[in-house]
Protein backbone atom coordinates (compact mmCIF):
# COMPACT_ATOMS: atom_id res chain seq x y z
CA UNK A 1 0.00 0.00 0.00
CA UNK A 2 1.28 3.58 -1.14
CA UNK A 3 2.30 5.74 1.69
CA UNK A 4 1.80 9.58 2.67
CA UNK A 5 4.84 10.96 1.08
CA UNK A 6 4.57 14.13 3.42
CA UNK A 7 4.23 12.14 6.43
CA UNK A 8 7.18 10.12 5.43
CA UNK A 9 9.25 13.65 5.58
CA UNK A 10 8.16 15.40 8.23
CA UNK A 11 8.40 12.76 10.39
CA UNK A 12 12.22 12.32 9.35
CA UNK A 13 15.05 15.22 10.43
CA UNK A 14 17.60 13.53 8.20
CA UNK A 15 16.99 10.81 5.52
CA UNK A 16 20.21 12.55 3.45
CA UNK A 17 19.62 12.64 -0.16
CA UNK A 18 16.25 11.53 -2.14
CA UNK A 19 15.15 10.22 -5.02
CA UNK A 20 11.55 10.14 -6.12
CA UNK A 21 10.46 8.79 -9.09
CA UNK A 22 6.87 8.36 -10.10
CA UNK A 23 3.43 8.79 -12.18
CA UNK A 24 1.20 11.76 -12.14
CA UNK A 25 -2.49 11.72 -10.78
CA UNK A 26 -3.63 11.73 -13.99
CA UNK A 27 -1.29 9.40 -15.81
CA UNK A 28 -0.01 11.48 -18.60
CA UNK A 29 3.21 12.39 -17.04
CA UNK A 30 6.46 11.24 -15.15
CA UNK A 31 7.78 12.72 -12.16
CA UNK A 32 11.00 12.81 -10.85
CA UNK A 33 12.07 15.01 -7.56
CA UNK A 34 15.83 14.75 -6.43
CA UNK A 35 16.70 16.80 -3.17
CA UNK A 36 19.63 17.05 -0.89
CA UNK A 37 20.32 18.27 2.66
CA UNK A 38 23.50 18.80 4.91
CA UNK A 39 24.77 18.63 8.55
CA UNK A 40 28.40 20.06 7.61
CA UNK A 41 29.05 23.95 6.50
CA UNK A 42 30.44 22.29 3.26
CA UNK A 43 27.37 20.27 2.61
CA UNK A 44 24.76 23.19 3.28
CA UNK A 45 27.03 25.46 1.25
CA UNK A 46 25.32 24.22 -2.25
CA UNK A 47 22.92 25.14 -4.72
CA UNK A 48 21.75 23.68 -7.54
CA UNK A 49 22.28 25.38 -10.86
CA UNK A 50 21.24 23.88 -14.23
CA UNK A 51 23.58 22.81 -17.17
CA UNK A 52 22.81 21.69 -20.74
CA UNK A 53 21.49 18.59 -19.92
CA UNK A 54 20.08 19.00 -16.26
CA UNK A 55 21.40 20.09 -13.26
CA UNK A 56 24.78 20.29 -10.95
CA UNK A 57 25.35 21.09 -7.63
CA UNK A 58 27.73 24.46 -6.94
CA UNK A 59 29.30 25.91 -4.01
CA UNK A 60 26.77 29.09 -3.26
CA UNK A 61 29.97 30.50 -1.47
CA UNK A 62 33.16 29.68 -3.37
CA UNK A 63 35.51 30.86 -0.38
CA UNK A 64 34.09 28.29 2.08
CA UNK A 65 34.29 25.61 -0.24
CA UNK A 66 36.64 22.89 1.50
CA UNK A 67 36.42 19.57 -0.06
CA UNK A 68 34.49 19.14 -2.88
CA UNK A 69 34.97 15.36 -3.85
CA UNK A 70 31.85 14.10 -2.84
CA UNK A 71 29.25 17.37 -2.87
CA UNK A 72 29.84 18.52 -6.56
CA UNK A 73 28.71 16.71 -9.10
CA UNK A 74 25.57 16.46 -11.68
CA UNK A 75 22.69 14.89 -10.27
CA UNK A 76 20.46 14.98 -12.97
CA UNK A 77 21.57 14.43 -17.04
CA UNK A 78 18.77 13.77 -19.35
CA UNK A 79 19.87 12.18 -22.64
CA UNK A 80 17.55 10.96 -25.48
CA UNK A 81 15.13 8.66 -23.91
CA UNK A 82 16.04 8.58 -20.50
CA UNK A 83 16.95 10.75 -17.48
CA UNK A 84 19.20 10.05 -15.02
CA UNK A 85 19.22 10.81 -11.34
CA UNK A 86 21.69 10.14 -8.45
CA UNK A 87 23.52 11.60 -5.95
CA UNK A 88 27.03 11.73 -6.66
CA UNK A 89 29.16 11.27 -10.03
CA UNK A 90 27.61 7.78 -10.76
CA UNK A 91 25.66 10.29 -12.56
CA UNK A 92 28.07 10.38 -15.18
CA UNK A 93 29.27 6.82 -15.41
CA UNK A 94 25.65 5.55 -15.94
CA UNK A 95 25.05 8.49 -18.92
CA UNK A 96 28.12 6.41 -20.62
CA UNK A 97 27.24 3.35 -20.37
CA UNK A 98 23.87 1.84 -22.22
CA UNK A 99 23.17 -0.37 -19.36
CA UNK A 100 22.26 0.43 -15.59
CA UNK A 101 22.55 -2.38 -13.81
CA UNK A 102 26.54 -2.95 -15.76
CA UNK A 103 27.56 0.81 -15.09
CA UNK A 104 26.76 0.40 -11.12
CA UNK A 105 28.48 -2.56 -10.65
CA UNK A 106 31.32 -1.01 -11.23
CA UNK A 107 30.64 1.60 -8.15
CA UNK A 108 29.97 1.26 -4.23
CA UNK A 109 29.36 3.14 -2.05
CA UNK A 110 31.22 6.27 -1.03
CA UNK A 111 34.45 6.67 0.67
CA UNK A 112 33.21 8.40 3.92
CA UNK A 113 33.75 6.72 6.83
CA UNK A 114 32.42 6.14 9.79
CA UNK A 115 29.25 6.83 7.01
CA UNK A 116 29.84 5.20 4.07
CA UNK A 117 26.87 7.17 2.72
CA UNK A 118 24.80 4.77 -0.50
CA UNK A 119 25.35 6.07 -3.68
CA UNK A 120 21.54 6.26 -4.68
CA UNK A 121 20.33 5.98 -8.24
CA UNK A 122 16.97 5.85 -11.03
CA UNK A 123 16.86 6.08 -14.18
CA UNK A 124 13.58 6.93 -15.94
CA UNK A 125 13.16 5.91 -19.92
CA UNK A 126 10.30 7.32 -21.83
CA UNK A 127 8.29 4.70 -22.29
CA UNK A 128 7.98 4.97 -18.22
CA UNK A 129 9.67 2.46 -17.25
CA UNK A 130 12.37 2.93 -14.66
CA UNK A 131 14.77 2.12 -12.09
CA UNK A 132 16.03 2.56 -8.42
CA UNK A 133 19.94 1.35 -6.85
CA UNK A 134 21.27 1.47 -3.51
CA UNK A 135 25.05 0.68 -3.08
CA UNK A 136 25.87 0.13 0.79
CA UNK A 137 27.71 -1.73 2.90
CA UNK A 138 26.77 -4.86 4.16
CA UNK A 139 25.75 -3.97 8.25
CA UNK A 140 28.07 -1.21 8.37
CA UNK A 141 31.33 -2.99 6.90
CA UNK A 142 32.92 -1.17 4.43
CA UNK A 143 34.57 -4.46 2.73
CA UNK A 144 31.50 -5.33 1.58
CA UNK A 145 29.55 -3.72 -0.52
CA UNK A 146 25.73 -4.60 -1.28
CA UNK A 147 24.32 -3.58 -4.62
CA UNK A 148 20.47 -3.62 -4.90
CA UNK A 149 18.24 -3.14 -8.01
CA UNK A 150 14.79 -2.67 -8.35
CA UNK A 151 13.15 -2.36 -11.44
CA UNK A 152 9.52 -1.12 -12.49
CA UNK A 153 8.23 -2.42 -15.70
CA UNK A 154 5.58 1.24 -16.09
CA UNK A 155 4.10 3.92 -14.39
CA UNK A 156 1.18 3.52 -11.97
CA UNK A 157 -1.21 6.59 -11.59
CA UNK A 158 -0.55 8.62 -8.90
CA UNK A 159 2.42 6.11 -7.50
CA UNK A 160 5.91 6.74 -7.21
CA UNK A 161 8.72 5.06 -5.44
CA UNK A 162 11.23 6.54 -3.05
CA UNK A 163 14.41 5.89 -1.88
CA UNK A 164 16.95 7.46 0.26
CA UNK A 165 20.59 7.18 1.57
CA UNK A 166 20.17 7.46 5.03
CA UNK A 167 17.21 6.21 7.74
CA UNK A 168 17.21 8.80 9.80
CA UNK A 169 20.08 11.16 11.56
CA UNK A 170 22.44 9.55 13.61
CA UNK A 171 26.26 8.94 14.15
CA UNK A 172 27.02 7.23 12.56
CA UNK A 173 24.06 7.74 9.59
CA UNK A 174 22.45 4.35 9.34
CA UNK A 175 21.69 3.68 6.03
CA UNK A 176 18.21 3.11 4.32
CA UNK A 177 16.72 0.00 4.52
CA UNK A 178 14.86 -2.42 2.62
CA UNK A 179 12.82 -1.59 -0.52
CA UNK A 180 11.89 1.83 -2.19
CA UNK A 181 9.18 3.33 -0.58
CA UNK A 182 5.79 3.53 -2.71
CA UNK A 183 4.33 6.50 -1.92
CA UNK A 184 1.10 8.53 -3.18
CA UNK A 185 1.85 11.46 -5.53
CA UNK A 186 -0.65 14.23 -5.31
CA UNK A 187 0.50 16.77 -7.70
CA UNK A 188 -3.32 17.95 -8.79
CA UNK A 189 -2.45 21.28 -7.81
CA UNK A 190 0.65 21.15 -11.00
CA UNK A 191 4.16 20.43 -10.72
CA UNK A 192 5.33 23.74 -8.33
CA UNK A 193 2.84 23.35 -5.89
CA UNK A 194 3.76 19.40 -5.75
CA UNK A 195 7.39 20.63 -5.33
CA UNK A 196 7.00 23.04 -2.76
CA UNK A 197 4.85 20.29 -0.80
CA UNK A 198 8.20 18.20 -0.69
CA UNK A 199 10.56 21.41 -0.06
CA UNK A 200 8.26 22.23 3.21
CA UNK A 201 8.11 19.28 4.46
CA UNK A 202 12.17 18.80 4.50
CA UNK A 203 14.08 19.94 7.94
CA UNK A 204 14.18 23.27 8.33
CA UNK A 205 17.71 23.42 9.05
CA UNK A 206 19.02 20.61 7.09
CA UNK A 207 17.51 21.08 3.52
CA UNK A 208 19.88 22.29 0.93
CA UNK A 209 18.16 22.27 -2.81
CA UNK A 210 15.62 20.29 -4.36
CA UNK A 211 15.17 19.68 -7.95
CA UNK A 212 12.02 18.14 -9.98
CA UNK A 213 10.79 17.69 -13.46
CA UNK A 214 7.96 15.95 -15.19
CA UNK A 215 7.58 14.68 -18.61
CA UNK A 216 4.65 13.95 -20.70
CA UNK A 217 4.68 10.83 -21.57
CA UNK A 218 2.88 11.00 -25.20
CA UNK A 219 4.71 13.95 -26.36
CA UNK A 220 7.71 13.75 -24.57
CA UNK A 221 7.52 17.98 -23.61
CA UNK A 222 8.72 18.61 -20.27
CA UNK A 223 9.37 21.20 -17.29
CA UNK A 224 11.22 21.52 -14.64
CA UNK A 225 12.26 23.74 -11.69
CA UNK A 226 14.76 24.27 -8.68
CA UNK A 227 14.51 25.23 -5.15
CA UNK A 228 17.50 26.83 -3.52
CA UNK A 229 17.89 28.11 0.39
CA UNK A 230 20.56 29.70 -0.69
CA UNK A 231 20.35 32.48 -3.44
CA UNK A 232 23.09 33.27 -5.89
CA UNK A 233 22.21 36.97 -4.96
CA UNK A 234 22.82 36.79 -1.16
CA UNK A 235 26.81 36.12 -1.65
CA UNK A 236 27.90 39.90 -1.70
Amino acid sequence: MARDFMEILCGNSYPGRGILIGCSHDGKRSLIVYFIMGRSENSRNRVFERTSDGIRTAAFNSTKLTDPSLIIYHPVRVQEARTIVTNGDQTDTIADNLNFNVALRTREFEPDPPNYTPRISGILEQNGAYALSILKTMNGDPEFCQRNFYEFSGLQRGIGHFISTYKTDGDPLPSFEGEPIAVDIADSAGLEAFAYEIWNALDGDNKVSLYAREQHLETGESNDLIINKHKHGDVK
